[in-house]
């Protein structure tokens, strides 16, 4: 934003030093030319006749000869040491000033590493530099993090793509032996892995945002309709699934809790055992908030593996299945989800095999 020039903060804190101490001063001097006036004569009192030792006491002429030019030195003298030692305090009270500024503006040339890292006792600059410090990290974190996530997104999105390039080319380069039926097959099964994946960017972006309205959510009724939508792809896997749960009201977007629990959902189901899975979805409510919990059947997990399934488009490899590899963001989304609602997600293996998912919402109270 261009802004027309004006005086800088160390000039204006030097002038408001300057100016209180003058005022100060003026104060000072006007009380002590008040109390001598109080015992100093109008006129000059002339020595009794015949005493020869006693002066003539001084009149308030005199007062006005003696103290007018002392006081007018010392505001003089007094404006000049408020100037140079004003300039001198504002230089140094600043300091931790210029070196946020400094920083700042290395941010907005692209420099994010770079920290203020104000040292000395904790006080209002340092608080501040330790914030900015706090929120360069932050910065610095998610541009990383978005790099990465555009790289891998545009990896994915090409895939399917190059795939659908091919198999036409094939079937251009033989029009005769060509299966029409199949080669419908795979370009419907390609073209549906990349609405699933453009999708899935869209609610994580909607999520990342956090561009959406809240209102009351029960969690226990947003269970039942993931269960329910998901019924048909759990009886096709052999995966039985048990819900219980009581009202469990949290405050946020319906659509994307929904989201959320549905992705638990389908995770558990797809990675869980070959036949007689079990899929446990939980709705419950206590003193410290509300959460719902998806544990399902499965195969022993590395306990290293766990803090990378929330990464995007990162699949743990013994959970990838054939035909519901998925595109990698399905506890990403959870995860976005979670942060954008103000919860926690926490992620634990089960003993004897699969896994165990908990987010944990604030409560709202029912009225």
């Amino acid at each position: 934003m261009d802004r027309p020039p004006g005086p800088s903060v160390r000039l204006k804190l030097t002038l408001s030093y300057t100016g209180f101490l003058m005022v100060a001063a003026v104060v000072l001097l006007t009380a002590v030319w008040v109390f001598l006036l109080r015992y100093v004569p109008t006129y000059s009192e002339q020595p009794a006749s015949g005493d020869l030792f006693r002066g003539a006491s001084p009149s308030q002429e005199d007062l006005v000869r003696a103290f007018v030019p002392a006081a007018a030195w010392a505001l003089l003298a007094l404006l000049v040491f408020g100037l140079v030692g004003g300039w001198l305090l504002a230089g140094r009270m600043l300091a931790p000033l210029a070196r946020i500024t400094h920083a700042t503006r290395r941010a907005a040339s692209g420099s994010l590493s770079h920290r203020v890292e104000l040292d000395g006792r904790q006080d209002e600059f340092r608080e501040l530099a330790d914030s900015f410090d706090t929120m360069l990290g932050r910065l610095e974190a998610q541009v990383a993090e978005q790099q990465r996530f555009a790289a891998n997104a545009s990896h994915e999105l090409r895939t399917p793509l190059a795939i659908t390039r091919t198999l036409l080319d094939v079937a251009a380069r033989d029009p005769q032996d060509r299966d029409d039926h199949v080669l419908v097959e795979r370009l419907q099964a390609v073209n549906q892995r990349a609405i699933d994946l453009t999708e899935a960017l869209l609610i994580l972006s909607r999520a990342d945002q956090r561009s959406f309205a809240r209102e009351r959510v029960d969690l226990s009724l947003v269970a039942e309709e993931a269960v329910e939508t998901l019924l048909p792809l759990a009886e096709k896997n052999g995966v039985a699934i048990q819900t219980s749960g009581e009202i469990a009201t949290a405050s946020g977007s319906r659509a994307l809790l929904l989201q959320l629990t549905m992705n638990l959902l389908h995770n558990a189901i797809v990675h869980n055992v070959a036949a007689g899975g079990v899929v446990w979805v939980t709705a419950s409510a206590d003193n410290d908030g509300v959460s719902i919990d998806v544990a399902n059947t499965g195969e022993e997990l590395d306990p290293r593996m766990i803090p990378l399934l929330t990464e995007r488009f990162q699949r743990g490899s013994d959970r990838t299945r054939t035909d519901h590899a998925g595109v990698g963001l399905g506890l990403a989304i959870v995860k976005s989800i979670t942060d954008a609602h103000g919860g926690t997600l926490s992620i634990a293996p089960r003993a004897g095999g699969g896994l165990r998912v908990t987010v944990r919402l604030s409560a709202v109270l029912v009225r």
